[in-house]
């Protein structure tokens, strides 16, 4: 190298990453205690510790676990860029210190305003105007598990201070909708004397930790995950840096039973897999691990993907909160669609995000290539729905339809009662929207499906009945471009009045771009849109077909765009008679015979009427 290229001064990237890692030094530092290396803040930057707080020019700096997503802000100021609002609100104010902020608003019956909109969302309360003048509250139920006698205290409660219903989430949770601002602590307040705790389920978070549905009780699961689910869920509540994310945070165990938990569709996703003793080695011996799947965000059209790591069951917790510290350093704080943990592992490559992962643990971790693993895929489509023979001699789970994941809060209550009398109180919540009750005897078989029937839901569904998925809809989110749950009840309508279907279909509607109910995973999947219709703008959707998970894991193809809403249940059926008319032969799924063919070949063959089958 000459003297030349020597004295070659730093390029602008190269000089606001050089200030934003000597400020934050700086900042890590101070809030220790230690001696401050530079004036790397800039000219005239002052680190005072002392007086019962730390300062950064007059600024208060976290001297706790809150510090790791101060500083990871602090570099981005310091690299000279500027923080998204959303990040700015987060700096301004802690949204985890609002509690009495939000009593005395409560006490007076107001609603937030500002930014205090998106912060209050930490506590699991979603001021939902201009949908409803009301709060929405998200729970975090992790592994879907409730107890019967907490889900009569959720219908109590809804009936005193919210809707008089509930509402299950592809994630296995229940929403409560429909809370006056002068409920809203009650809301807070009585879900924790429930043991429900909603910190966390809304804003820059990481969401319910799901699970396999049927844990604990599936014959042919490789491993329990329920267990996991609990323990990373509690790990999440009694760490305040974790509240510290640029964006929102998935993670969910798979353990390899007939209920798909979709662990591909998340950020984190431990997938269960096996090691046989032909593949085994002294230092990796044979039995079940978890393979550590990173980056899945299907609205983004992307799943988790396998990173190469293998995991003991007893390593999954640590290795997530690692994942989230880097994740906590690395995303992106400037720009909200870009700053999910996709778009870091994207920017800088799994190895070296592993290689940070890593560092963060102070440990290497274990790799395995894909061809010493043995992955288990007896998945069944329809086995949240109905009997379901457990792995206890003589004891069966019942998984009831709810078609788009909304029962009354009588029902509910009928429901626990059910549980509590013929079995141990134990429920199982899907992310299929539904709800299992599980232990029954199978000489109580019979008592249980009568008591479903009498409280107005059942226990079997036709195909289309038991795959409808469909989120909260413009009738409760302000995001949304159609009432997409009254759309999907007058879809599987039509469907059933022309067809009936001999293989599972899924069909997803989601309302807006954060694609709650994963569209792009549906057989067919319909995303809201506005549709000019003369001079008038009517709610319609886009159609995508083609969609899968798990070991038909693929992102459905638009192929219908801007359809009138009225148009669309006569569409839909046409595709699903086509399907049945023009597939190879019965066996073959919607997945395979989209796949198959082009777009085109897709448009022409619902061109004309559908076939009554």
């Amino acid at each position: 190298m000459t003297d030349q290229q020597d004295s070659k001064p730093f390029s602008d990237e190269q000089q606001q990453y050089l200030a934003g890692f000597t400020f934050g030094a700086d900042v890590a530092r101070a809030v220790q205690g230690l001696p401050v290396i530079s004036g790397s803040g800039g000219q005239g930057t002052t680190l005072a510790i002392g007086g019962g707080s730390t300062t950064v020019d007059g600024e208060s700096v976290p001297t706790g676990p809150d510090r790791f997503a101060f500083e990871a802000q602090s570099a981005v100021l310091a690299a000279g860029k500027k923080l998204s609002k959303e990040e700015q609100a987060k700096r301004d104010k802690n949204p985890l210190d609002m509690w009495d902020e939000m009593q005395a608003r409560s006490d007076a019956g107001e609603f937030p305003k500002g930014t205090d909109v998106f912060l209050q969302k930490f506590h699991g309360l979603f001021y939902v105007t201009p949908a409803q003048d009301s709060f929405m509250c998200r729970l975090r139920l992790p592994g879907g598990q409730i107890q019967a006698w907490q889900l009569r205290g959720l219908a109590d409660l809804a009936d005193q201070s919210a809707g008089p219903y509930l509402d299950l989430t592809t994630r296995g949770n229940v929403q409560l909708r429909e809370i006056p601002a002068d409920q809203a602590m009650n809301i807070l307040f009585g879900t924790r004397e429930l043991n429900i705790v909603p910190l966390g389920s809304g804003g820059d978070n990481i969401r319910n930790c799901t699970s396999s549905a049927m844990s604990g009780l599936d014959a042919d699961e490789l491993i329990e995950t329920l267990p996991l689910a609990k323990r990373m869920h509690h790990y999440i509540l009694n760490h305040r840096e974790m509240y510290g994310l640029p964006r929102k945070f998935n993670i969910a165990f798979e353990g390899g039973g007939r209920i798909a938990s979709l662990e591909d569709t998340n950020d984190i996703g431990f997938k269960a897999v096996r090691v046989l003793d032909e593949n085994a080695s002294d230092d990796l011996p044979a039995g079940v691990y978890f393979q550590l799947c990173l980056g899945g965000i299907t609205g983004h059209k992307d799943f988790a993907r396998y990173t190469g790591v293998l995991l003991r069951e007893s390593e999954c917790v640590a290795v997530a909160a690692a994942i989230v510290r880097v994740f906590i350093r690395t995303g992106d704080r400037t720009d909200r669609k870009k700053a999910r943990l996709k778009y870091v592992l994207d920017d800088m490559g799994f190895e070296k995000f592993i290689a940070e992962v890593e560092a963060e643990m102070g440990r290497t971790l274990t790799k395995v290539d894909v061809s010493r693993l043995t992955v288990q895929d007896i998945e069944d489509r329809s086995a949240h729905v109905g009997v379901f023979p457990q792995k206890q001699p003589g004891l069966n789970s019942l998984g009831i339809v709810f078609p788009i994941g909304r029962m009354t809060t009588d029902q509910a209550r009928a429901l626990a009662d059910l549980a509590l009398r013929y079995s141990n109180g134990d429920i199982r919540l899907t992310v299929w929207q539904n709800l299992i009750l599980t232990n029954i005897t199978d000489a109580d078989l019979p008592a249980v499906q009568a008591g479903i029937r009498e409280c107005g839901l059942d226990y079997e569904a036709n195909s289309v009945r038991a795959g409808l998925v469909a989120c909260t809809g413009s009738a409760g989110c302000k995001f949304a471009g159609a009432p997409t749950k009254a759309n999907a009840i007058e879809i599987a309508e039509r469907i059933e009045g022309t067809l009936t279907l001999d293989q599972p279909i899924n069909i997803h509607l989601t309302g807006c771009h954060h694609s709650c109910a994963q569209h792009y995973i549906g057989d067919i999947g319909l995303i809201a849109c506005q549709v000019e219709v003369g001079d008038d703008m009517v709610d319609g959707y886009h159609i995508c077909l083609g969609g899968g998970w798990g070991s038909r894991q693929g992102i459905a193809r638009e192929i219908f765009k801007s359809v009138p809403f009225a148009e669309v249940p006569d569409l839909v059926t046409g595709i699903l008679s086509s399907y049945q008319q023009n597939r190879v032969d019965s066996n073959e799924s919607f997945n395979d015979f989209a796949g198959r063919l082009s777009d085109e070949e897709l448009k022409s063959l619902v061109a004309t009427p559908p076939v009554v089958c």
